[in-house]
C-alpha cells in the first residue's frame, strides 16, 4: 500500500549551502508558527554548539503539513565528521533535496552525501540556494550537479531530477533561474510530485528499524525509526532484533509521531510513517523493533570507519579537581560508552590502564565537539595528540587518505602548494574561479592535514577556505614533520607576572597573560626555536632601594594567543597533553619534572639509534 499523504526526505548539503535556513523558510511558510510568535533564527539547530559554531551536529526530525500532505524533514548535519549522522538519516526517507551553493557549486560533502543517498536508491530533487547572490551561477552549478551524478552512476529516473531555484534566506522559490519567486510554493509542489511516498502494507508484521536515539529526562531512551512494515500501538508486545543477533521482548509504553516542531503522543501508527519510542532502556540504532510471531530484522547501513584517535585519560594536573563535578577514571568510562549510544561513528577502546581509554572518530572536529561536550557537562580529563588509525594490508602499513579542496586567492597559490607539498600531498587539479580565487584539489594523507588548516590561514592572512573528507587507504607515505618549533614550557608554580612575561616573549610566542596561575611542565608559549625552552614567567622584580632612570616605565607586553580547543589539539606534540576542565583549557608536557622529562627524552633518542 502507498501512503499517498506522507512524503519522508532528508535534506543534505555540504556545510555552509543553506541547508538549515531553507528549513526554516519551509517551515515558516507552511504556517507552523504564529504571526506574532518570536523564532530563533535557525530553529533547527537547537544545541549551543550548534549556534556558536554555526553548523548542524546532530541529524534531527521534523515534520510540516501543506495542503493535505504531512512532510516529515531530517535536518543533517553538512560536515564530513558528522557523516555518521547522515547516512543513519537516509534510512528513514524515500528521497533527498541536495541543497547546493549557486556560487560554490559541487563541494567534497555534496559527493559524500549523495553518493550515499544513491546507493539507497533514493530519489534526489536538486535544490539551487543562494541564487541572489550577486556572482551566482546557477546555470553553470546545475550542469556540474548533473555531471557528478554521471560521475556517481545514477539511474536514468535520478538523473532526471527536477531543478528548484531558490533563496532560502529571502524565502522564495522557483523554477526557472532568471525568474525570483514570491514564496516556497514551487519547492513544496515539487517535493509533492517528485518524492516517492512511502510504501508498506499495514497489514504486515511489525518491522521498524531504529535509526536515531534522542533522550528525554522524563522518559530516558527514545528511539526514532520510520516503520517499514505493519502498525505499532501503544500497548503492543514486541521483540527488539538486536545486532549481534540476540532478541529480547519489549511492551510499547509511549508513541509519538513528529509534528511541527515537537513530538505528539498517538495510540498508533502504521507503515510509512516516522514514530518514536519511549521507556525503552537498552535499545540501539540499528536494531530492529519486530513483531514476536516474526521475527526478521531489518539490514542497517554500513557507518563509514572512524580514521582519527586520541586517548583520553583522567587529569593528573597539579590543578586536577579544582573546576570539574566529574574527575574519576568511572565517571569518564561511563560518559564515553554512553556516548557510543547515540554517536555510532564513535569507538572507544579500553587500555591496559584503568585511567585511559583510546577514542577514535571521523576527524578532529568530531572528536573536539565530544570533549567541548564533555568540558561543558563538569567532566575534566586530559587528552593526547590526534593519531591516525593505520592498516596493515599485505605485510604493509596502509593510512587514510583525504581529498583536500581549497579555495585561495591567486597570489597565494605557490605558498599553498609549497605547504601542501611538505605534507605529503599530491596536487591533483587547479581551476581558476570568479573574482581572482583558484580551487586546487589534493589527495594528502589524514596526518598532514593534522595542524595544517591554522597554518594556512596564518599563511594567506584567513583567505583561504578548506574542505576535505575521506577518500581511501593508501600505502604509508613517510615521515610528516608535524611542527618545526618547540614549547615554552613554565619553569616552577605560581601565578605568572608582567616581569616574568616580558622576559619569556624574547623567547617565542606566549599563550597566557599575566595573573595566570601555571604550574611546572605547563605549556604557556611557542619557542621561536625547534626545540623546548624552559620559562620562568612567574619571576618577580627583586625590590631595591636603588632607582634606575627606567625604574618607572611600564613594561610592553604582546597581546596572548590564546588558542583555542581545537588549535590546542593541532599543536601538542606526542609528548604534550591538552588539560580540558570546565573553566579551562591547558596545554601540558606528559612529564611535568624537567629533570625526568630530560631523563626519558634522552632514553627515547638512544632507543631510536
Amino acid at each position: 500500500m502507498v501512503r499517498e499523504d506522507i512524503r519522508n526526505i532528508a535534506i543534505i548539503a555540504h556545510v555552509d549551502h543553506g541547508k538549515t535556513t531553507l528549513v526554516d523558510a519551509l517551515l515558516h511558510q507552511s504556517g507552523i508558527f504564529r504571526d506574532n510568535q518570536e523564532v530563533v533564527e535557525r530553529v533547527m539547530d537547537s544545541g549551543d554548539l550548534e549556534r556558536e559554531r554555526g553548523i548542524t551536529i546532530l541529524a534531527k526530525n521534523t515534520s510540516l503539513t501543506y495542503e493535505d500532505y504531512k512532510i516529515n524533514i531530517l535536518d543533517t548535519p553538512g560536515h564530513a565528521d558528522f557523516g555518521g549522522e547522515v547516512e543513519r538519516a537516509l534510512e528513514m526517507a524515500n528521497g533527498v533535496l541536495l541543497v547546493v551553493d549557486a556560487y560554490e557549486g559541487c563541494m567534497p560533502q555534496t559527493r559524500f552525501v549523495l553518493k550515499k543517498a544513491l546507493d539507497l536508491n533514493l530519489t534526489p530533487v536538486i535544490v539551487i540556494n543562494k541564487v541572489d547572490r550577486p556572482n551566482g551561477r546557477p546555470t553553470e552549478v546545475v550542469d556540474e550537479v548533473l555531471e557528478l551524478l554521471l560521475d556517481l552512476g545514477a539511474s536514468d529516473e535520478q538523473l532526471d531530477s527536477p531543478v528548484v531555484f531558490c533563496s532560502a534566506r529571502e524565502g522564495w522559490a522557483s523554477l526557472d533561474a532568471s525568474v525570483p519567486g514570491t514564496d516556497m510554493k514551487p519547492l513544496f509542489r515539487t517535493i509533492i510530485d517528485a518524492i516517492p511516498a512511502p510504501v508498506g502494507d499495514p497489514e504486515g508484521d511489525l518491522q521498524l528499524l531504529v535509526s536515531n536515539i534522542d533522550y528525554d529526562a522524563y522518559t530516558g531512551r527514545i528511539a526514532v525509526g520510520r516503520i517499514d512494515r505493519g502498525a505499532i500501538k501503544v500497548g503492543d508486545n514486541c521483540v527488539v532484533c538486536r545486532k549481534d543477533g540476540t532478541t529480547s521482548g519489549i511492551r510499547i509504553s509511549n508513541l509519538y509521531v513528529f509534528r511541527n516542531m515537537a513530538r505528539v503522543p498517538v495510540e498508533g501508527a502504521s507503515a510509512g510513517e516516522i514514530v518514536a519510542i519511549s521507556g525503552l532502556k537498552d535499545i540501539n540504532i540499528g536494531e530492529t523493533v519486530c513483531d514476536p510471531q516474526n521475527i526478521e530484522p531489518l539490514p542497517f547501513v554500513a557507518i563509514d570507519e572512524p580514521v582519527l584517535s586520541m586517548t583520553f585519560t583522567v587529569n593528573k594536573s597539579p590543578f586536577a579537581g579544582k573546576d570539574g563535578e566529574y574527575v574519576t577514571s568511572r565517571h569518564l568510562r561511563d560518559r564515553l560508552f554512553r556516548e557510543l549510544e547515540s554517536n555510532i561513528s564513535l569507538r572507544v577502546e579500553e587500555t591496559d590502564s584503568p585511567d585511559s581509554f583510546v577514542v577514535s572518530g571521523r576527524g578532529e572536529l568530531h572528536l573536539s565537539v565530544l570533549i567541548e561536550e564533555m568540558r561543558r557537562g563538569g567532566y575534566e580529563f586530559a587528552v593526547t595528540s590526534p593519531k591516525v588509525i593505520t592498516k596493515i594490508v599485505n605485510g604493509q602499513v596502509w593510512e587514510p587518505y583525504e581529498s583536500l579542496f581549497v579555495d585561495l586567492p591567486d597570489e597565494y597559490t605557490g605558498v599553498l602548494i609549497e605547504g601542501a607539498a611538505a605534507r605529503k600531498a599530491e596536487l591533483l587539479n587547479m581551476t581558476p574561479t570568479q573574482g581572482g580565487y583558484t580551487r586546487v584539489e589534493f589527495l594528502i594523507p589524514a596526518r598532514g592535514l593534522i595542524g595544517y588548516r591554522s597554518q594556512l590561514m596564518t599563511e594567506t592572512r584567513g583567505t583561504a577556505v578548506l574542505n576535505h573528507i575521506f577518500d581511501s587507504f593508501k600505502p604509508f607515505k613517510g615521515e610528516i614533520s608535524h611542527r618545526s618549533r618547540g614549547s615554552l614550557i613554565a619553569h616552577e608554580t605560581g601565578e605568572a607576572v608582567a616581569y616574568g612575561l616580558h622576559a619569556a616573549q624574547e623567547r617565542g610566542a606566549l599563550f597566557i597573560g599575566p595573573g595566570t596561575e601555571v604550574y611546572e611542565g605547563m605549556i604557556v608559549g611557542e619557542s621561536s626555536r625547534g626545540e623546548d625552552i624552559p620559562v620562568n614567567v612567574c619571576k618577580r622584580k627583586h625590590a631595591t632601594n636603588m632607582r634606575s632612570a627606567a625604574a618607572d616605565e611600564a613594561l610592553r607586553l604582546t597581546p596572548p594567543k590564546v588558542l583555542s580547543l581545537e588549535e590546542c589539539l593541532e599543536f601538542i606534540a606526542d609528548d604534550e597533553l591538552v588539560e580540558v576542565t570546565p573553566k579551562n583549557i591547558r596545554m601540558r608536557k606528559d612529564i611535568l619534572d624537567a629533570g625526568l622529562r630530560a631523563k626519558a627524552n634522552y632514553a627515547a633518542s638512544k632507543a631510536r639509534q
